[in-house]
């Protein structure tokens, strides 16, 4: 029986992935077919359709884990915005370079939120005034400095 959570499920879909990100550092999304993962997996087009229902699953079902296991970096932050600690930030990056490569590549940074802005800092020092640019501005330079 083909259950959730089991060890041969887990297995290829790990296996699934890992073929995935691997062909993604020499192609294009578009360029990569079921085919190409199945072979380079080792495994039949039917695990890979019994995991996924196509490649845009696949990708959204990785984009999920890579944002919970990014989140996963400051879960034990007590305040409700992180306490500027981006040496924690950035020495994840080093050590988890493909992740961030693959995650850009995949076009996940819109969905990147690496940090928690303090809205309330912000309320603070500029009346609650263009909060929105901030945040934005925050995040276009935290993600450049990501990328490069």
């Amino acid at each position: 029986m083909n259950t959730k959570n089991n060890k041969r499920r887990k297995e290829s879909k790990l296996k699934i992935e890992k073929a995935f990100v691997e062909l993604l550092q020499g192609k294009e999304v578009n360029e990569i077919s079921v085919t190409d993962i199945c072979k380079l997996a080792d495994i039949n087009r039917t695990t890979f359709y019994a995991n996924y229902l196509d490649i845009f699953d696949l990708i959204d079902k990785i984009g999920e884990r890579m944002i919970e296991d990014f989140h996963s970096l400051y879960k034990e932050e007590t305040n409700r915005y992180n306490s500027n600690d981006f040496l924690k930030l950035f020495y994840h990056v080093k050590e988890n370079q493909l992740f961030y490569k693959t995650y850009f590549k995949l076009g996940l940074d819109n969905h990147f939120h690496a940090y928690r802005y303090d809205t309330e800092l912000a309320k603070k020092y500029y009346e609650n005034k263009y909060i929105e640019y901030h945040m934005d501005y925050f995040k276009a330079g935290i993600t450049a400095i990501i990328k490069k």
